[in-house]
């Protein structure tokens, strides 16, 4: 069972974009970087991430890029601009993945764990055991437990979400809670 104290310098910390970092864009996709808007706090938070884990991975699906919405270019240009505010605050990304398929077989689509694979090969050091995964849906807890890792659900766009589900380790409302809660253990 895991247990928050346990977190040491070598542990990763896997976070989902929208809807954990940014507000998702309702019934369609974030396809330009002026329409990206951090969640209240997520530039608080990830100083106090970027100093208690190793890495520090998004993991994020993006069929906008799939469905011809926006280009791939495009979309590496918000997450350079969204790692750019992240390390201006003091934080820091290790990296950024992203599955752009439209089919959910798709070895790399979430919540498949193609993406963890990759990060793992980037970075060798990566343990999955320690490892936490923090989404806003249950495609993100079931790559959490695919890849055995913690699992957090922050209820930003799932408010009503069953606490006691076997995929969920601990719930927050917020990227910012889940990292003021790890703060008071320090």
């Amino acid at each position: 069972m895991f247990q928050p104290q346990d977190i040491d310098p070598s542990w990763t910390l896997f976070l989902d974009r929208d809807g954990v970092i940014n507000h998702q864009k309702e019934g369609s996709y974030i396809l330009h970087w002026d329409e990206f808007v951090f969640y209240e706090g997520v530039l608080n938070a990830m100083p106090v991430f970027a100093s208690l884990f190793k890495y520090i991975v998004i993991i994020t699906n993006q069929r906008g890029v799939g469905k011809g919405l926006m280009t791939e270019q495009e979309l590496r240009q918000i997450h350079y601009n969204m790692k750019k505010k992240i390390e201006d605050a003091g934080g820091r990304i290790d990296g950024i993945y992203f599955c752009t398929a439209l089919d959910a077989g798709s070895p790399c689509r979430k919540p498949n764990t193609g993406m963890a694979l990759q990060a793992r090969e980037d970075h060798p050091a990566i343990d999955f055991s320690k490892s936490i995964m923090v989404g806003n849906s249950f495609s993100d807890m079931d790559f959490g437990r695919g890849i055995g890792a913690a699992t957090i659900f922050v209820t930003t766009t799932h408010k009503a979400v069953e606490k006691n589900d076997q995929r969920i380790d601990a719930v927050y409302e917020t990227l910012q809670d889940f990292a003021t809660a790890l703060s008071k253990l320090r």
